[in-house]
């Protein structure tokens, strides 16, 4: 044994030990706690939430207030039909895809609008929810159909129209279309040309239209009414706007009288986009600007 060893420290050094393991269990549990404690609400995200922000003095939990009154956005009328109608039948609309598009594109840009549809179908309630906020009103030949539909869809605007003529007079009509009375420009209502329709409710010369669709009437047999007029007619209303254009489709191009009817009177220089059976033409207002052609 050493003899000249240090005295002992008036603490003993086992207790220093055990009071050094305390205080720092004691830190480290302040620590832990503190960092499993819920963050202080930044202004940014409050700005990006649903809740209003309030600028007075912050609370000491800085926390917002709940609303008396909790809202939420609906999907609108039109749309939810359109969703649940086509998820619960297995009728699909008349146009392909492709086809589709291409109406849908000029919608996407010009929704809400006035949309004049020849044809009450079964993508008559895709077209409505298309326009959703617009006006879109269908033109059909057939009564019963009519009847049958709005039972179904009461939301849908439709109006019932007569046609006169029949597909195998389209080769004399379309003579009758390159007279110079055909070539004037004004409301169908009173033209001298005798393509234009004259028969529809008022308002539908009335209103400028910012997309027609000529998808009827029928026109696959000649004793059908065929589309020579119903063409025609969208042509004149196009050109009859104040100002502005028109964007016209046509569908089932393939046939003789959708073929040589749109080519003429909505007219190849107007011409943007053929897809499949459908024809996009774009028509200007020829009243903006006298002295236009017929056709460019």
């Amino acid at each position: 044994m050493r003899s000249n060893s240090k005295p002992h420290s008036p603490f003993n050094t086992k207790l220093i030990l055990i009071c050094a393991s305390v205080v720092l269990f004691v830190f480290l549990l302040i620590t832990t706690t503190s960092s499993f404690s819920k963050p202080p609400i930044s202004q940014s995200h409050l700005s990006n939430s649903t809740y209003p922000v309030d600028d007075s003095e912050p609370t000491p939990l800085d926390c917002p207030s709940l609303p008396l009154t909790p809202t939420c956005t609906k999907t609108p009328p039109s749309l939810a039909n359109a969703l649940i109608h086509y998820a619960t039948t297995n009728i699909t609309p008349q146009q392909t895809l492709k086809e589709i598009s291409v109406s849908a594109r000029v919608l996407e840009k010009k929704a809400p609008c006035n949309f004049l549809v020849f044809g009450l179908g079964h993508d008559s309630l895709m077209w409505a929810g298309l326009n959703h906020g617009g006006r879109t009103v269908f033109l059909e030949e057939d009564k019963a159909w009519i009847e049958q539909i709005k039972q179904k869809l009461p939301s849908l605007e439709s109006y019932h129209v007569e046609y006169v003529t029949k597909v195998h007079q389209a080769d004399d009509l379309l003579e009758t279309g390159m007279k110079e009375e055909c070539k004037v420009v004004g409301d169908p209502r009173f033209s001298k040309c005798d393509l234009a329709l004259k028969g529809f409710p008022n308002e539908i010369y009335d209103i400028e239209w910012d997309l027609i669709m000529v998808d009827a009437p029928t026109g696959f047999h000649d004793e059908a009414p065929g589309r020579m007029n119903a063409i025609y007619t969208a042509g004149l209303m196009a050109r009859n706007r104040e100002e502005g254009e028109t964007d016209v489709f046509v569908h089932d191009v393939n046939r003789v009288v959708e073929d040589k009817f749109s080519m003429a009177f909505l007219c190849e220089g107007y011409l943007r986009e053929q897809q499949g059976l459908l024809r996009h033409f774009t028509i200007p207002s020829h009243k903006a600007r006298s002295g236009r052609p017929f056709c460019p």
